[in-house]
C-alpha cells in the first residue's frame, strides 16, 4: 500500500517537474551583438555602448577642402595644408545603459557636455528587431566674451535618436532623426533645425569595414545675405546636406577610421547648421578626415 502512494504522489507531481523542465530547458532571448564596432559611424554617433567602467579617448580630424580655401589659391596639398579642425574628447560608461562624454574642438573653442542612453536593445530572436538609443550634447562657445552680447548666446545643443539593426555579421544599418539648436542665429534663421541621417557599415574583412553616411537637414527658411546679426554664422543660409564615406579598421580596444566627407564642424549641431560644402561640386568641397579611438576597461 506504501508503494501505491508513493506511485499516485509521483504521478501527481510529474506534469509540476516536466513544466520545470520545460522552463528550465527554454532558451533565454539574449541580445544581438553591437551594430557597431565604435562610437562614431563617421559623422554622427553610433548606438555603441561600451561595458560598465570603460573609458573612451578619442581623437578627430579634419584637414581643409581638397579643392582649397577659397579666395587663398588651390595649393593646399589635398587639403593638408589648410585649416584643420580637431577635436579631442572622452567618454565613460557607467552603466550598461550610460554614457557620459566630454570634448574640446578647435573651430569655435567649443566644450561639449554628451551623453547617450540605450533605450531597446535588438535581441537575437528579433523579438526586439532594433536597437534604439538617444543622443544628446550642449556645447559652449568659449571664444572672448565681446564676441557675445549675452552668456547664453554661448550656447548651442543636439538631440538625436538612433534607429539602428544589425541584418547580419557583416552589415548593418541606421537611421538617426535629431533637431540641432542654437541659442544665437542670424536674423531669418530659425533657432532649431530637425534633420535625418542616413548610415551604414559593410565588414569585408574580420577587422575592415566600408562606411557610409548621408545627413539631410529637412527645416528649410527663407535665407537672408544680408544680416547684421552675425557672430559664428557667415549668412543665413540654408544647410547643405552631408556625404561621408570611408573605411574602419578594428582591434578589441582600437578603432581607427579615414574618411572624406563634406563636414569640417565635428561637433554634430555646427555641421547640421553650417555646413555649406556640397558633394554634388566635386572635390572642391570635400575633406580628409580621420578618428582614433581607443579604450580602456577598468
Amino acid at each position: 500500500m506504501r508503494l501505491l502512494y508513493i506511485f499516485l504522489l509521483l504521478l501527481c507531481c510529474s506534469p509540476l517537474i516536466l513544466v520545470a523542465q520545460e522552463e528550465e530547458q527554454k532558451p533565454v532571448d539574449k541580445p544581438q551583438r553591437p551594430a557597431f564596432e565604435s562610437n562614431f559611424l563617421i559623422d554622427n554617433p553610433t548606438d555603441k555602448i561600451y561595458l560598465p567602467n570603460s573609458l573612451e579617448v578619442v581623437f578627430q580630424h579634419r584637414f581643409g577642402t581638397i579643392g582649397g580655401q577659397p579666395g587663398v589659391g588651390d595649393n593646399d596639398l589635398a587639403g593638408i595644408w589648410g585649416a584643420a579642425n580637431i577635436r579631442v574628447g572622452v567618454a565613460y560608461t557607467p552603466f550598461k545603459w550610460l554614457q557620459l562624454g566630454y570634448g574640446i574642438t578647435k573651430f569655435e573653442r567649443l566644450q561639449d557636455f554628451n551623453w547617450k542612453v540605450a533605450i531597446l536593445r535588438q535581441t537575437r530572436s528579433d523579438r526586439i528587431p532594433v536597437n534604439i538609443s538617444y543622443y544628446g550634447n550642449g556645447a559652449v562657445n568659449m571664444r572672448k566674451k565681446e564676441n557675445f552680447a549675452l552668456r547664453q548666446d554661448r550656447y548651442s545643443f543636439f538631440h538625436q535618436l538612433i534607429i539602428s539593426r544589425r541584418f547580419n555579421s557583416n552589415f548593418s544599418m541606421q537611421i538617426a532623426p535629431s533637431v540641432s539648436h542654437y541659442n544665437l542665429v542670424p536674423e531669418g534663421m530659425p533657432n532649431d533645425i530637425f534633420a535625418v541621417a542616413f548610415g551604414a557599415r559593410h565588414k569585408i574583412s574580420p577587422g575592415t569595414a566600408i562606411t557610409m553616411e548621408y545627413s539631410l537637414p529637412i527645416t528649410n527658411f527663407e535665407e537672408n545675405t544680408a544680416s547684421t546679426n552675425v557672430t559664428d554664422f557667415e549668412a543665413a543660409l540654408n544647410p547643405v546636406p552631408g556625404f561621408s564615406l570611408g573605411m574602419e579598421f578594428v582591434t578589441s580596444s582600437h578603432a581607427f577610421q579615414v574618411y572624406l566627407s563634406t563636414y569640417n564642424g565635428i561637433v554634430p549641431q555646427v555641421n547640421y547648421f553650417k555646413n555649406q560644402n556640397s558633394f554634388l561640386d566635386g572635390f572642391n568641397d570635400i575633406l580628409i578626415g580621420f578618428t582614433i579611438t581607443r579604450v580602456y576597461n577598468f
